[in-house]
């Protein structure tokens, strides 16, 4: 048994029983093991985490549903590709594992399954116990956690993760146990049980679905209530009535129930009549069903289109195509109606919907939809949030709807598609004859199907949707699905509403069933008629086999399958990615995150697994991965973004936003505008025009390009404290400014401190004395030894000028916000940094005091007093011309052994006894930050080190001479996290 192991397992037993200060390596460590997607927690991930480690492993529970294998099932792939062995045991217990979980699991070559039978053996079975090991080591998850959905993703469940050797009795007592078990005479095997299994299973799912047939039907009306969401809808709407207002937007995300919302809400506010104005036949019908289930019967209801005329209904459901047209509009009166709902309101300034609400005067005009934001709404009269007086009387985006439980959940699996197009092949309008068969070619069509056959479904057939980039792409693949036996079609805007209806009904339908003589369908092929206004709420398979070009399309194609049905109980995304430059806007769809920090993006694509609510999952394989890596090293076409962003910030508020607007409601990153623009000032004179162009002076511009780059961060609140009580006073003095710093963030300021924020804020934080001679003249404040500060004149004059005095206070509200929220939670007292964090080279030297920015001298080393620090960029730049390694950049062997151990190499000539190393050596503290590539500006502060060992040795230079190097083995004092281990380990590939 290797001596170090030991240790590691002894300093990861000291560290979880004895004491939690100690650092130890988080791959020996043992664990509570739960499920907190808020603190990036699920049960799933720390066994996803142990598979993709382990050599060998065994699992014994009493229960396995699809819900729990599905989301393995990349991860599992990635195991048998490896040919892992695995033993699963499961048991007939209740008859509740599902038999295509069991024979899913039993699919895989290295995989070997067996059931405990438990009532020959006459004896309960419920453990729930996971087994990996690597070479001599054991790590052993136990608890209450069996493999179904809730039980890895949301439930209540306590695990216990061991660590032990072989040679541990722990481990050796319950391998002994499991072995016991599975070679017991109860243990069958899959051959000897499934047949029997699947057939009581069956039998016993058969019954459950005639009792519940044989409940009285009108308990559904008893049964039927408003969810959290149309709950508070319901409450905000009554208010905005109550304030006079007349007209009111519901913004929820597809499947949330929209439609319950206004029935509940139409109810509870005893509105007599009502228009519910649609734009298809199929979803009038289907609307007016929902109504009749919340009504009694004393109010009509009626269809006025598709072949309808029932105008003198209590409650007409209409479509808009018919009522804009005079002989249908004209036989109401103006007055005819309490409140008018307009479904899909994002469309509702199309002259058909603006012909029937510039006739119509009710009390309430109600808009609903999911997607409010539109590429056009900048155009006059298109704005959806000024049509509906920017009430909005609820607002439910997909994370929040999931979080609330209103949603299918689902299962996300990001799939390397090594048959897609480039990016000019996309976009443009003809595509040449070999770039199609290429995206149609036999070997893309068989990877297609077998990744939807591997990755399933939720419910006894496929009823999926796949969206493609083009009309003739669906035809062409429909047919080939068809060839091999799928039963598809491929239906796009040339449809008519009966051909779509059937579709759809042919998708919905139970397999065997038929109706008219039409039978099921497998799949429906299209490329944008299903993105809205389609409610299949069967859908449990989308496939998306084109680039993802907007985050509102992505939510709008997703959320096709997440309707709630019964029978399902997940819904399976397949996105298959190419190199597309757009691939950032995968997560950052997934994440609801509108910021488009790359960091931000990053950070999901690593831990989104962990952090998205529910029991839904996000999977990448690894080359997906890479690519959106790629992606997001090189978004393009930021000033785009910022101005789309812009734009609907500026509809929804009913006024030009500032900086602030966008942190506070999620949109574009201000320091991403910043980065752009250099002022947001600048950034207002682009997007406005001439209507704020010279409006201040040089020396307000400077002022705030100054401020921008040097403290909107927020990575310290000194200065942006100092500047918010000068918005308000002349004189600060010391002690009266330490109370309230101490009141406001929680602990104490020194002088010093305070001095030194005092001199950053005269101008003096820059790197270079251009940018002095350009800044020091910004005449903010003056102070004395004894910290009394004082406004100058020319300042408080500033001041005065309202513009301003709004940018700098919106600068200082973002500042003080950033450092609240990122910054404040994870701080500690004895070091400016906080673990994990990003920083910028120029951060590090404002958090150290050093009066003046010193990035352009800070490379892989920099020794400041008492404090050494190491910047690595793990993956390096490629050097070019057949050197050894890239000017300036360290050595390639830089590198983390595990969560603790960092291997270092100094740069080339500097050996153990250089004054170089004689720094880093000589440092009281020692500090570590890395980011992934060159690509990525800032980096990961990964905490404090000591060093182990620091050895000379020799390497070859660029002109092929040896030179002395210094291998330093580093200690960190906090084990690094493994999800930014494992991001920052992922390779990236070409």
């Amino acid at each position: 048994m290797d001596i170090l192991k030991i240790t590691e397992i002894q300093n990861g037993l000291h560290a979880a029983y004895i004491d939690g200060g100690v650092a130890a390596n988080l791959a020996y460590k043992p664990g509570f093991v739960s499920n907190n997607p808020e603190e990036g927690k699920k049960v799933i991930s720390s066994i996803e985490e142990e598979l993709l480690r382990c050599e060998q492993f065994q699992i014994s529970v009493a229960f396995i549903t699809m819900g729990g294998v599905t989301p393995l099932l990349q991860t599992l792939k990635e195991l048998e590709e490896k040919g892992i062995p695995g033993q699963i045991l499961t048991t007939n217990y209740l008859n509740f594992s599902e038999p295509r979980a069991l024979e899913k699991l039993n699919g895989l070559k290295n995989i070997t399954l067996k059931m405990y039978d438990v009532e020959a053996a006459q004896q309960g079975f419920h453990t729930k116990g996971y087994i990996f090991k690597k070479e001599e080591i054991y790590r052993i998850i136990l608890g209450s956690s069996n493999m179904t959905s809730a039980a890895l993703t949301v439930n209540k469940e306590w695990n216990t993760k061991l660590i032990s050797t072989e040679n541990g009795e722990v481990s050796q007592e319950i391998v002994k146990e499991f072995k016991s078990l599975w070679d017991s005479e109860y243990a069958l095997t899959y051959d000897e049980f499934y047949e029997v299994y699947q057939e009581r299973y069956n039998i016993i799912k058969h019954q459950r679905e005639i009792a519940k047939r044989d409940e009285i039907p009108s308990l559904e009306k008893y049964r039927l209530k408003p969810n959290s969401m149309q709950e508070q809808f319901i409450v905000n709407l009554r208010k905005i009535l109550a304030a006079g207002e007349k007209r009111a937007l519901l913004i929820s995300a597809t499947g949330t129930g929209k439609t319950y919302a206004s029935a509940f809400a139409m109810r509870e506010l005893g509105f007599k009549r009502v228009l519910f104005l649609l734009h298809r036949g199929q979803l009038a019908r289907q609307t007016k069903k929902s109504y009749e289930r919340v009504f009694d019967r004393k109010f009509s209801m009626g269809l006025v289109g598709a072949g309808y005329h029932e105008y003198d209904k209590d409650y007409i459901f209409a479509t808009v195509q018919t009522l804009n047209r005079d002989k249908h509009l004209f036989q109401y009166q103006k007055n005819a109606f309490d409140c008018i709902i307009l479904d899909e309101a994002h469309h509702s300034s199309a002259d058909t919907y603006q012909k029937v609400m510039s006739y119509f005067e009710p009390k309430l005009f109600l808009g609903m939809t999911a997607t409010p934001d539109k590429r056009d709404d900048n155009i006059e009269g298109r704005n959806i949030y000024e049509l509906f007086n920017y009430q909005i009387a609820h607002e439910i985006r997909l994370q929040q709807a999931m979080e609330d439980q209103l949603l299918c959940p689902f299962h996300y699996f990001g799939i390397s598609d090594f048959y897609s197009l480039d990016d000019n092949a996309i976009k443009s309008r003809n595509l040449a004859p070999q770039d199609f068969n290429r995206i149609t070619c036999d070997e893309r069509v068989n990877h297609i199907i077998e990744q939807a056959n591997y990755f399933g479904y939720s419910g006894d057939r496929v009823k999926g949707l796949i969206f493609c980039s083009r009309i003739e792409e669906t035809i062409r693949l429909s047919a080939k699905f068809n060839e091999k036996g799928f039963r598809t079609i491929a239906l796009n805007g040339s449809a008519s509403e009966t051909e779509r209806e059937e579709a759809f009904e042919r998708l919905a339908m139970d397999e065997g069933e038929t109706k008219n003589g039409k039978t099921p369908l497998d799949y429906i092929f299209s490329v944008e008629i299903l993105n809205e206004g389609v409610d299949i709420v069967e859908v449990n398979q989308v496939i998306m086999l084109r680039p993802t070009q907007s985050p509102i399309v992505f939510i709008q194609q997703l959320g096709r399958g997440l309707r709630k049905a019964a029978g399902k109980e997940y819904v399976v995304i397949l996105d298959f990615i190419g190199n597309y430059n757009n691939n950032f806007m995968i997560p950052v769809a997934l994440s609801g995150d509108r910021t488009y920090n790359a960091d931000t993006i990053r950070k999901y694509v690593i831990s989104g697994n962990s952090t998205i609510p529910g029991t839904s999952t996000v999977h990448f394989d690894e080359i997906s991965k890479d690519k959106i890596f790629k992606s997001i090293d090189k978004i393009r076409g930021m000033k785009s973004l910022i101005k789309e962003s812009y734009i609907t910030l500026k509809r929804r508020l009913g006024r030009v936003p500032l900086l602030y607007d966008f942190y506070e409601n999620q949109e574009i990153d201000p320091l991403v505008i910043i980065k752009t623009y250099k002022t947001y000032y600048a950034f207002m004179e682009a997007m406005e025009k001439d209507k704020y162009r010279n409006e201040l002076n040089e020396q307000e511009k400077l002022t705030l390009e100054y401020l921008s780059k040097t403290i909107l961060s927020g990575v310290r609140p000194d200065e942006l404290a100092i500047l918010k009580q000068l918005l308000a006073c002349d004189i600060i003095e010391f002690a009266d400014f330490a109370k309230e710093y101490k009141q406001t963030y929680g602990y104490e300021i020194q002088l010093p401190q305070l001095q030194e924020a005092v001199q950053v804020l005269q101008g003096c934080f820059v790197s270079k004395e251009s940018e002095y001679q350009k800044f020091c003249h910004i005449d903010i404040l003056e102070a004395d030894r004894s910290g009394r500060i004082r406004r100058l004149s020319s300042y408080a004059e500033r001041l005065a000028h309202a513009q301003f005095y709004m940018q700098l206070e919106d600068i200082i509200k973002v500042g003080v916000a950033r450092y609240k929220e990122k910054y404040l939670p994870g701080k500690k007292l004895d070091t400016p940094f906080v673990l994990y964090e990003k920083y910028s080279r120029k951060d590090v030297s404002l958090l150290m005091n050093c009066g003046k920015d010193l990035s352009s001298v800070m490379y892989g080393m920099k020794r400041i007093d008492e404090d050494v620090f190491i910047f690595i960029t793990y993956h390096k730049e490629e050097a070019q011309d057949e050197k050894n390694y890239v000017e300036g950049k360290p050595d390639y062997a830089d590198a983390f052994e595990d969560n603790l151990i960092f291997k270092w190499d100094s740069q080339i000539g500097k050996g153990p006894d250089s004054s170089y190393m004689q720094d880093v050596m000589g440092a009281v503290r020692k500090h570590l930050f890395v980011k992934k590539s060159d690509a990525e500006v800032n980096f990961y502060y990964m905490g404090q080190f000591d060093v182990v060992e620091a050895r000379g040795a020799e390497k070859e230079d660029n002109h092929g001479r040896m030179q002395p190097i210094t291998k330093v083995t580093m200690k960190m004092h906090h084990a690094v996290r493994d999800d930014l281990l494992r991001y920052l380990q992922s390779n990236i590939i070409a």
